[in-house]
């Protein structure tokens, strides 16, 4: 069930007027626990089951804590059961292939068999959710929450349970268990973003799709401009489609009294790659930051040390967005890109001599590069496009005038809405 579908606009006609009854009684977390299973049952009844395991034993975990001496071994029941189910589910099938492509290169003739799992939906951002309420009250960061149907709710949100943001237990319990006035201007705040959201997702980010799938499909078969552009295409396709649908649920999370965290913030201005990770996905870089990289020693041994624990939170994150080696190798390229331009972004003559805009457009073609390992079937397809942009000729590469368009205007705004003009927009998202 997508935002942008008839049989959301229907579920949500259902659900937000009960939702304002019950709101302040007793049973408002019981109606969104109701409504959130069944927009994810509808992918897949036994989708809800995963969703429920994964509840059941955060919940029991942190009421065991409280509890128990053994706090750090029932710390790692969750942390093992939690990221157990991500693997399981989402690389059984990338280590299957990989093995058997071991074994056939030694000349084994055994091979296993496949595992034929399905990938739930939004599994990577639930677990991670439900999975950061442990460890922050672990860190006595938070309080136990005492009733397990308000925690249920907290994991299974339904506007952000899909694609985030991955909100923390201290953000949205909170907000759970208060009555927050909805008023007349968060209404109109919401149906704002969703509107704002839905023009991204729709307007732009499916209608470069059509671009973008047609030359990436036979990458052999077109010129260098061609591919150039499918794969500048493509990365403003990304951001659209990603940040467009947490703008959507963003929106309808603010229409229902709720305030998400911000997750896109104009990644295409970055100045530098740390700067591009503060502003993009930031509730997943965020939970890589608190819960890998700091984990991992952060910054406090020494450049080496930092260097390698940066290194390894960029190609744990890579993994994370795919099991393949295409976003292995995406993951890699990244963090060799921050690790190599960490110091010089540092530098006085890199911040003050060097133009913001050719800064800018740096870390756009380095991030818009890196995404066609992103969006390649595989590492020959990749190899194909970068090899085929420097030898592929110079031919008509037929890019659609209006798909420009609507990028350079996303783009003017965005660099207009954070300059001096600023005020020439005449509002603010």
């Amino acid at each position: 069930m997508l935002f942008h579908t008839w049989t959301f606009a229907l579920f949500f006609a259902v659900v937000y007027p009960v939702h304002l009854v019950l709101r302040r009684t007793r049973f408002q977390s019981h109606w969104l626990l109701a409504a959130s299973y069944v927009f994810y049952g509808a992918w897949n009844p036994l989708y809800l089951l995963l969703i429920v395991y994964s509840t059941l034993l955060d919940y029991v975990v942190v009421l065991m804590m409280a509890r128990s001496r053994w706090r750090k071994t029932w710390l790692a029941v969750s942390v093992v059961n939690n990221l157990g189910l991500l693997g399981f589910f989402k690389y059984a099938v990338f280590v299957t292939d990989n093995l058997n492509a071991l074994m056939t290169a030694a000349g084994w003739t055994y091979q296993l068999p496949a595992p034929g799992v399905l990938l739930p939906v939004g599994i990577s951002f639930y677990t991670f959710q439900s999975m950061s309420y442990t460890i922050d009250f672990y860190r006595g960061h938070i309080e136990k929450e005492p009733n397990l149907i308000r925690f249920a709710a907290f994991v299974a949100l339904f506007p952000q349970l899909v694609a985030g943001p991955i909100e923390r237990a201290s953000n949205l319990l909170p907000q759970l268990k208060r009555v927050t006035p909805i008023t007349s201007r968060a209404v109109a705040d919401g149906m704002s973003l969703f509107v704002v959201g839905l023009f991204k997702k729709v307007a732009i980010a499916d209608y470069l799709a059509l671009y973008v799938d047609k030359v990436y499909a036979t990458p052999e078969q077109y010129s260098a401009p061609a591919l150039m552009l499918a794969t500048f295409a493509f990365g403003w396709q990304i951001y659209c489609d990603f940040s467009g649908y947490t703008d959507m649920a963003r929106g309808v999370g603010r229409m229902m009294g709720f305030q998400f965290m911000l997750n896109f913030n104009n990644p295409y201005l970055a100045t530098g790659l740390g700067d591009f990770w503060e502003r993009w996905h930031i509730s997943l870089s965020t939970w890589f930051r608190d819960y890998v990289y700091i984990p991992l020693g952060g910054n406090r041994g020494g450049t080496f040390r930092t260097y390698a624990n940066m290194a390894m939170t960029m190609l744990i994150s890579g993994l994370w967005h795919g099991a393949a080696w295409t976003f292995v190798i995406w993951g890699v390229m990244h963090a060799v890109g921050r690790v190599t331009t960490r110091e010089l972004e540092r530098t006085r003559f890199y911040r003050d001599r060097v133009p913001k805009f050719a800064k800018q457009m740096l870390i756009f073609v380095f991030v818009t590069l890196t995404w066609v390992f992103f969006r390649a079937q595989d590492l020959p397809q990749a190899w194909t496009i970068l090899s085929r942009m420097v030898t592929g000729g110079w031919a008509n590469p037929e890019f659609p005038l209006l798909a420009l368009f609507l990028v350079l205007v996303l783009w003017s705004y965005q660099f207009m809405y954070v300059s001096r003009a600023q005020h020439v927009l005449g509002w603010a998202p």
